[in-house]
Parts: structure tokens; C-alpha cells; sequence
């Protein structure tokens, strides 16, 4: 708020102060609802995203939970793979995929993500979903919400808030049942004994599903994702987006059925405002291509059912390109344009980022092994003049079966391991082995030399890893 004063005839300032606001105050959205092509195909994402969410905690894989982060045990499991702290390349290669990814599709076909996919955008149609079976449509939502108090009123509001929480305190759940085994989870739920910070997720993402997608919707797809604020580095002018054909459709104006639109001077638009009052955002597609712009396609569902009434071809508002509108050219030549180097380029980069992470885990060893030496003695004497170094071996086996694992040392002339040579580790455990080392006295000159650790398991599915270290002889 600034304050705005009066200047009076005789050259002072007016004693009365006008307080004008810089900020709009936000004007509430009620989308329409709507069905077509894009409605359908954002309902399918829906429930593809969400049965994979709530239901791959619910499988099981070689009796444990096939897709289980456990941060305590520090070991991700994703179906037969078991990932450690060690193993943190493949969540950045991971987010480099994800990032290029985005790049991709953004580039050739806008913000598909956002329109279809994220998550703010599922629930917020889960969400008004549940508000239009309890309020109804539209234009009831809009009276129940400017009528005054009454028992009804309250009734409606109360079931719809009392939905919301239960879905999204179910959402929480489903999420903390990524980091703790669900099935646990659920059992301590129930008994009402859950751990301070199970608790505080459950609570806290089902409070963010609750705000964001019942109260923000919009707002945080407007002002709080980065996402739509750069964008626009990536869109250029052969991006497919949602798009208004402004020479067909202007000068827009109602008219009737049987009216012909050219001898009233008219174009296609009939300025029904529907592509308004779907958008979930709440912006014009007519007025061009804007930032809230989400990609969702309901404008374009409901524009069509508009020209199928009024007897007009479809596609007065459509997926296409900036210069495909501006030159004329069909669907087809918009998609061919789609092949220019920056899409081949992130294409590539794409590709080849993809190959080598599954090459990387196709080849990775289910088996690793770090060698420390003992600090409590470096090199010692022996029986026989011998030279002894003392090694600890941490072997982690990273499969899920017991596994049994050879020991041997290569490097100087001579060189022995003294102590056990087999060790076993239990699945997905590490375990510690004190190995003692020996050469004989004359097997080389003093001072530091490379040798080489073997470790080999002896299963079916042999698996070997080679280690380096360092051996002192002192002087």
C-alpha cells in the first residue's frame, strides 16, 4: 500500500491520505469442467501416475519391498537392484536424464510436463474432482460460495475439506512408505505409535497436497514454480503450443447458428469466453502465447465442442507452432520443422547419457570392497625375519543372497596372506576382515610398494573386484 496525498490550492499538502494498493488481490478460479481428446488423455496420466504411486509401495520382491529407500540402513532398493551412499552417481546421472528430458519435450511440444504429468497438476484435478461431486459444477460452486452461512452450506464445505484431508493424509502415507516399509508402517498407524519423524512427514506432504492443490492450485503454477519463469529459453518459434488462429477467429462476436459470419464482418471466435472458464489458470488463450499457459489442452477440448455446435471446422484453437500460424503450414509440416538442431542435439545428448548410466548398471559389480590399512601398526617383524603389514578389507556384498568370497594378494615376490583367506558376508551387509600380509625379508628394497588385493566370490554368478594398496618395508 502507498500512500497517495492531496495537494491543497494554496500549495500544502491535504491532510486526508488515499491508500492505493500495488497488488491485485487474487480473484478465485472455478474451472469449468470439460471433456474431449486432451481431457481424456490428462485423466489417463492421472491415473497412470497415481496407481504407480500408491501401489509400487504395496509390492513385494524377493520378500521385501521392491521399491523401498531406506535411509537408516542406507540402502535403496529398486527391484533386483540395490543401491549404497557409494552408488550416488546414478542418482545424479538420474537427474541429468530427467533434466534433458525436460529440455526435450519442452522444446518440442511446450510445457507438456506441467500440463499432464506434474504433480501439482494431478491433484489439483483430483482435487476438483472431489469438490465438484460434493459442491457441483461450475456455476453451483460459484453460488454456494457467495450465499451466506447456512447448514447446507456448511455441510457441503465440511465433507469436501474432511475429503481433502483424507486424501491427502493418505498421500503422506503413501509417501513415508517409500523410506519405511509400508506394511510396517501401516501396523504402527494403526496402533497409533508412529515415530516422531514418520509423524511429521505424514503430516507435512499431506499438508503441502492439501494447501497446494486445494487452496494454491494455480498460484503455485504461476508464481512459485521456477519452471514457468524460464521456460522461455527453451521455446522458440517451431515449439508446439496451445495456440489461438487469430486470423480465423477475429473479429470475434456472438452471433446465431444460422447467421453468416462473413456478411456480419465476423470471424470464427463467437466469443463465448469457455476457453476462459476452463483454463485452470484462468488466463486468455486469445491474447496469445503467456507464461501461466500450462499446455493442459482444456481451452482446445471445449473450443472444439463450441465450433462442432455452431457448424465451424475444429481448430480454431490448437496445438501448433509460431511460424506454422504465421506461414500457413499444415500439422504435418509443423512436425517435420520439429526436427532442427536443437532438438537433434538434445536428443543426442539424451541418448547417449541413457546408454551409458544402463550400460553403467548392467556391468556394475554387486560387490566392493575398500582396503584401509591398520594405523595401529604399519609394518612389524615377524617369525622367520618376515615383513608383516596388517590390512582391513570392508567387503560389501551387494546382492541378496549370502555370498562366500576368495581373498588373495599379488605385487612383491614372495607375498602371502597369513590369516584367513575366505570371508562371508550375508545379503546386502558389510562386513570387516583383518588381513595380514607378509613378505619375505629380502622380497624388496625399504620403503612403499603397490600391491594388489583379489576378492572373488565363489557362486554361481562370480563376481571380482581388484583393489590397490600399499606395502611398507622399513629400513
Amino acid at each position: 500500500m502507498v500512500p497517495v496525498s492531496a495537494a491543497s490550492p494554496q500549495g500544502g499538502v491535504a491532510e486526508d491520505e488515499e491508500m492505493v494498493s500495488l497488488y491485485a488481490s487474487r480473484q478465485k478460479i472455478y474451472p469449468r469442467s470439460v471433456s474431449g481428446l486432451f481431457s481424456k488423455w490428462r485423466w489417463l496420466t492421472v491415473w497412470i501416475t497415481q496407481i504407480v504411486f500408491y501401489g509400487l509401495p504395496w509390492l513385494e520382491w524377493n520378500a521385501r519391498q521392491a521399491v523401498l529407500f531406506d535411509l537408516e540402513a542406507r540402502r535403496f532398493y529398486i527391484f533386483g537392484l540395490v543401491l549404497y551412499p557409494q552408488d550416488f552417481i546414478y542418482l545424479t546421472g538420474l537427474l541429468v536424464i530427467s533434466a534433458l528430458a525436460l529440455f526435450l519435450f519442452t522444446a518440442v511440444a511446450g510445457r507438456l510436463w506441467c500440463g499432464y504429468a506434474c504433480p501439482q497438476t494431478v491433484y489439483t484435478e483430483v482435487f476438483l474432482w472431489i469438490e465438484k461431486r460434493v459442491e457441483g459444477d461450475r456455476s453451483a460452486r460459484m453460488r454456494l460460495d457467495q450465499a451466506d452461512l447456512s447448514a447446507q452450506k456448511f455441510g457441503k464445505k465440511w465433507l469436501k475439506h474432511a475429503l481433502w484431508i483424507l486424501f491427502a493424509l493418505w498421500t503422506g502415507f503413501t509417501f513415508v512408505g517409500y523410506f519405511t516399509p509400508i506394511r510396517e508402517l501401516a501396523a504402527v498407524s494403526l496402533a497409533a505409535s508412529l515415530g516422531p519423524w514418520q509423524t511429521f512427514w505424514i503430516f507435512f506432504y499431506g499438508f503441502a497436497t492439501y494447501g497446494n492443490a486445494g487452496f494454491m492450485r494455480e498460484q503455485v503454477c504461476k508464481y512459485m514454480c521456477p519452471y514457468a519463469r524460464f521456460q522461455s529459453a527453451m521455446f522458440d518459434k517451431d515449439t508446439m503450443i496451445v495456440t489461438y488462429d487469430e486470423k480465423r477467429g477475429e473479429p470475434r462476436g456472438p452471433r446465431s447458428r444460422k447467421a453468416d459470419p462473413k456478411a456480419l464482418g465476423l470471424g470464427a471466435c463467437v466469443d463465448c469466453t469457455l476457453c476462459v472458464q476452463v483454463c485452470p489458470t484462468g488466463i486468455d488463450i486469445r491474447k496469445g502465447l503467456q507464461y501461466e499457459c500450462i499446455g493442459c489442452g482444456a481451452c482446445i477440448d471445449v473450443c472444439d465442442e463450441v465450433m462442432d455446435k455452431v457448424g465451424y471446422p475444429r481448430g480454431l484453437v490448437k496445438y501448433a507452432t509460431q511460424n506454422g500460424m504465421a506461414n500457413g503450414w499444415t500439422t504435418a509440416e509443423m512436425v517435420k520443422r520439429g526436427l532442427r538442431p536443437r532438438v537433434l542435439i538434445y536428443t543426442g545428448i539424451l541418448m547417449a547419457i541413457t546408454t551409458a548410466v544402463m550400460v553403467s548398471l548392467y556391468l556394475r559389480t554387486p560387490l566392493k570392497v575398500d582396503v584401509i590399512r591398520d594405523r595401529g601398526a604399519l609394518a612389524r617383524m615377524v617369525e622367520q625375519g618376515r615383513i608383516e603389514n596388517v590390512f582391513r578389507l570392508q567387503v560389501m556384498n551387494a546382492t541378496e543372497s549370502k555370498q562366500r568370497y576368495v581373498i588373495s594378494v599379488s605385487g612383491l615376490p614372495g607375498i602371502t596372506i597369513a590369516s584367513e583367506t575366505e570371508v562371508e558376508v550375508l545379503p546386502t551387509e558389510v562386513r570387516s576382515a583383518v588381513i595380514r600380509v607378509q613378505v619375505p625379508p629380502d622380497a624388496a628394497s625399504s620403503g612403499s610398494h603397490p600391491i594388489q588385493f583379489d576378492i572373488r566370490s565363489t557362486g554361481e554368478d562370480v563376481s571380482q573386484v581388484e583393489e590397490k594398496a600399499a606395502f611398507l618395508i622399513p629400513r
